[in-house]
């Protein structure tokens, strides 16, 4: 199983960004996924989840609102779009799953929110 994040930066407060995971090694379509952010000074924080068929999410109340979670099964792709962001939205941002017992992380993306 592997899960690739990318599409952190660096964006003023107030921007926008798309993180994507892809995901290979797994029928990708058949499973829930989530993102998670943790900083240095804090545990990992679940920010959004999608089940499998795309049609159900659930949110922090930290992002409702901002954030959007979506899939593309034929891509194996999960994204998390990101508006009005904040500073307290600067994070490592990992693309979780959990597969036949196993919990599954990717190495996670850096997003900073700063002026």
């Amino acid at each position: 199983v592997q899960l690739v994040e990318s599409g952190g930066d660096l964006v003023q407060p107030g921007g926008s960004l798309r993180l994507s995971c892809a995901a290979a090694g797994f029928d990708f379509s058949r499973y829930v996924m989530s993102w998670y952010r943790q900083t240095r000074s804090q545990d990992r924080e679940l920010v959004a989840t999608i089940n499998s068929a795309g049609d159900l999410t659930n949110y922090a109340e930290s992002v409702k609102g901002r954030f959007t979670i979506s899939r593309v099964n034929a891509k194996q792709v999960v994204y998390l779009q990101m508006n009005s962001l904040k500073f307290e939205d600067t994070a490592t941002y990992y693309c979780y799953t959990y597969y036949n017992e196993r919990e599954y992380w990717g190495r996670g993306t850096q997003v900073a929110v700063s002026s």
